[in-house]
Formats: structure tokens, C-alpha cells, sequence
């Protein structure tokens, strides 16, 4: 098993998408050898921990909620948006549990997801080119030759900015924001102002209803809890391997290597190479990793992807995210679901209706419009009810934050509102409202797919 894998095999392979242009190497050198030495973000019990959870979504027996920034980034570190990015992912949770009548395993994109791959290495502003901002574990937002130059010391920057937000996160589980009674009023603040409010006030009244009377009885809930400490495990796309080698060590019981920077990895469709640096890193980690999937995947390039990464078929160890675009989930989708499931070994199939679905507003802006998000949401639900396939999740970029940046949505977002509070270091995210408002439309889904009479109606 992994034979001829280490931590550091990926470095014999090509890798892409990674910063080739340090000034000074020495330095970059020294940085890896000290965030080897510092200590690990998470631990393998929890990630073993995760890969059980992840067990049950390929069982058909719980769902996967993951979702966060796009890109974090060290200028809008707050306690504030933590808090309120948190508190979304368990709202969001509870809607969705309650309506697919399963426990749902929160994890975040946060605590780590700094890096982005560019399609381009190079921008041109007004007939300066500099390098493209890669995210701040690399470079910086502002278009000036110090700020685009990769800057070693970032890496601990980030490292550093992990660990306090993962502070934050485990104090926030523990305390009043998983509070049953204040996720309920945050949810009908939301309720107050849809188009859609009688329907969803009704689901949101049945939630609540059924979580205080098992409050009332004492009666303990499902794995994963959705009363008292509320889990929230994180990830990120392990992109910058010298990030990744570095916090990646042996458990002492078992000898077995876990990437201890986050509980999840997963790679992105632009680095899934099978030949590639990034797809020979996951393959040696225990963590539970993902694999984005988008349109030009066939179904022999993802089996034999699949017996790379989880060639022993672990159930939890894979979950592969869907990012076709509203336009090419139903050419694409099925065919993909047709060969996992006559291959028999378990994955988790989640959709990313994000990815696909960018466009550039008439005013320039970088956007995203929530009917094509929705659109390719429920065709992803509709596709693995004909294949016979259980929808197991959604991944999705959103922040707690009342932000301007993808269009539409039940309190619409038109192209004037872009401008006004377009936070993100690089792609679009649905705000709050938006991001609970697909939960609820992914919840009246799945409720009348559970419910024939709901179906009649």
C-alpha cells in the first residue's frame, strides 16, 4: 500500500499551478523547515473520525454541507466573519437535516483555503504586467511588483491564521452560536423576508419543533450532534504542496501519514492529472480527500483516478465533486454516475454549482447568478435519482457576510448592487440569504423525494 510514496514524492512529478518564482530560495527553504516543526492544526483521530462520518453519505445514511470562502484571506480575518460563517454552515445544516430526514456532516472550507490556481501566471493593468495574485499564502491582492512578488514568510502567516481560526471554530461549537433557539431566529429573520416565506416558515417551524421536542425528552440525537457541540471540520484544495509536505506527518500508533492541516483535502479539476504532483501527494495521506470533476472528465479517466486514489475502495475516503455548469450537468453528469455505480466501489458524489456557472457582469464584475447555481443544483438531485445514485452533498463558496457578489437570490442582487460590497479576493460567493435559500430549495427537494404525497402536491 502507497508503495514509493513519502510526503515529499510529489517533488519527482509536474507540477502545476504552483509558484515557481520565489526571489529567494534559501529563505523559502528555511520556511518549510520551520512549519515542519510547528505543531499540527488537526489530528488523525479527527480525520479518522471524518472519514467514519463520510462512511454514512456513502450509505445513502447522512448528507455532506461544505462550504466557505472562496479564498481566505489575512485582511478580512475577523471574529465576526468566522462567527458568521459558522453559524451559516449550521443553519444551513439543520434545514437540510431535518428535511432529508438525515444527519448532514458540516465541514468548512476554512483554516486553510489561501490558494488559488490562475489560469493565467501573468495580469496586465493599463500596460504594467506583473504576476497574478495567487492567493495570500503567496502574494498579495494589490497590483504592485512588492505585493505580487511570492513571499515565503506568508506561509507562516497562514499557518498561524489556521490556528486561531480553528480556535475559534472549536469555541464557537462549544458555545451560544450552536444554540438551538438563536439558529432558529437567525432563520426566520431570513423566513421574514422571502418571496417564499409561508412555505418556508413551515419547514423551518418543523424543524425547530422537532428539535425542541427531543430537547424536552432528552433524547439524544444522531451522529453527527445537531444538539449541544456541533462538529465543523475543515479543508481546503491542496494546491501548494510545499505547504501540504510540510504539515504532513506519521501518526505514532498506526505509522499511517495524515496531511495535518486540515481534515479534508481534496484536488481540483485543474490538477487532477493522473501523472501529476498533486494527484501522487493525496494518494499517500489517510485524510478523507475529494476530487473535482468537471466536463472534460471522462468515465475511464475518473475510474482510473478512482484506483489511484482509494484503490482499496475505503467507503468515506473519496468524495467526488461535480462542477459542470448549469448548461452541461445533464450531458456530462450521468455518464460519470452510471460508472461509479456499475463499479461498485463507495464514493460520495457532492455537487459544486459554483465553478461552472462564472460569467463577467456587463460592469466587469466577476459573477455568478443564483438561478444557475439553483439550476445546477436540483438537475444534480433530479440526475442521481434516475441513476439510482445517492445525492450525497453540496460544496459550495458562501460567506455568513451580506455581500454583493453573485446575482439574484430571494432579496435580489442586480449588477448596480455588484460595486457596493464585492469583498472577495477572488471569485464570487453567495451571501447569507442567498446560501440559505438554496438550502431550503435543496430541502424542498429532497422532502418530496421522500414524500410521495409531497410529490402529488
Amino acid at each position: 500500500m502507497n508503495r514509493n510514496w513519502t510526503p515529499r514524492s510529489w517533488r519527482e512529478k509536474p507540477a502545476g499551478y504552483m509558484p515557481d518564482d520565489y526571489p529567494d530560495l534559501r529563505a523559502l527553504r528555511r520556511t518549510e523547515e520551520e512549519l515542519a516543526r510547528l505543531p499540527p492544526l488537526v489530528f488523525p483521530n479527527d480525520a479518522r473520525r471524518l472519514t467514519t462520518a463520510l462512511a454514512r453519505v456513502t450509505e445513502g445514511k447522512a448528507l455532506l454541507l461544505q462550504g466557505g470562502d472562496c479564498a481566505e484571506s489575512f485582511k478580512e480575518f475577523t471574529t465576526d466573519n468566522i462567527r458568521d460563517t459558522f453559524r451559516l454552515i449550521v443553519q444551513m445544516a439543520l434545514v437540510l437535516t431535518f428535511a432529508g430526514g438525515r444527519p448532514v456532516v458540516r465541514v468548512g472550507r476554512i483554516a486553510g483555503q489561501f490558494a488559488k490556481p490562475r489560469s493565467s501566471p501573468l495580469e496586465t493593468q493599463g500596460g504594467l504586467t506583473l504576476p497574478s495574485y495567487r492567493g495570500d499564502i503567496i502574494n498579495g491582492m494589490e497590483f504592485t511588483a512588492e505585493a505580487r512578488t511570492p513571499d515565503p514568510r506568508r506561509l507562516l502567516q497562514a499557518y498561524h491564521q489556521s490556528s486561531a481560526t480553528l480556535n475559534l471554530v472549536r469555541a464557537f461549537s462549544q458555545g451560544s452560536y450552536a444554540d438551538l433557539c438563536e439558529l432558529h431566529r437567525w432563520t426566520l429573520d431570513f423566513v421574514a423576508a422571502s418571496p417564499h416565506s409561508e412555505r418556508y416558515r413551515e419547514l423551518a417551524d418543523k424543524v425547530f419543533e422537532s428539535l425542541c421536542f427531543m430537547q424536552a425528552l432528552g433524547l439524544p440525537s444522531e451522529s453527527p450532534p445537531v444538539l449541544g457541540p456541533v462538529d465543523v471540520f475543515t479543508s481546503h484544495e491542496a494546491l501548494l504542496l510545499n505547504f501540504e509536505e510540510a504539515m504532513t506527518r506519521a501518526d505514532l500508533a498506526s505509522g499511517e501519514w495524515f496531511d495535518l492541516s486540515a481534515h479534508m483535502l481534496w484536488v481540483g479539476e485543474r490538477t487532477r492529472q493522473l501523472d501529476g504532483a498533486h494527484v501522487e501527494f493525496l494518494r499517500g495521506i489517510k485524510n478523507p480527500i475529494g476530487l473535482k470533476c468537471g466536463p472534460t472528465m471522462s468515465p475511464d479517466e475518473l475510474l482510473r483516478l478512482m484506483d489511484v486514489l482509494n484503490p482499496q475502495g475505503i467507503a468515506g475516503r473519496l468524495t467526488l465533486i461535480g462542477r459542470f455548469g448549469a448548461e452541461s450537468v445533464a450531458e456530462r453528469l450521468p455518464a460519470l454516475m452510471a460508472a461509479t455505480r456499475q463499479d461498485g466501489r463507495p464514493v460520495i458524489w457532492s455537487i459544486d454549482p459554483m465553478h461552472g456557472n462564472t460569467h463577467k457582469a456587463g460592469n466587469g464584475y466577476k459573477t455568478r447568478a443564483f438561478d444557475s447555481i439553483v439550476s445546477e443544483v436540483t438537475s444534480f438531485l433530479e440526475i442521481a435519482a434516475g441513476e439510482g445514485v445517492h445525492p450525497g452533498g453540496l460544496h459550495l463558496e458562501m460567506t455568513g457576510q451580506n455581500v454583493t457578489e453573485c446575482l439574484g437570490g430571494s432579496l435580489p442582487v442586480t449588477e448596480a448592487d455588484l460595486s457596493s460590497r464585492y469583498h472577495t479576493h477572488c471569485d464570487p460567493r453567495l451571501n447569507a440569504d442567498q446560501a440559505l435559500q438554496l438550502a431550503f430549495v435543496v430541502a424542498d427537494t429532497l422532502h418530496s423525494q421522500r414524500d410521495p404525497r409531497a410529490r402529488a402536491a
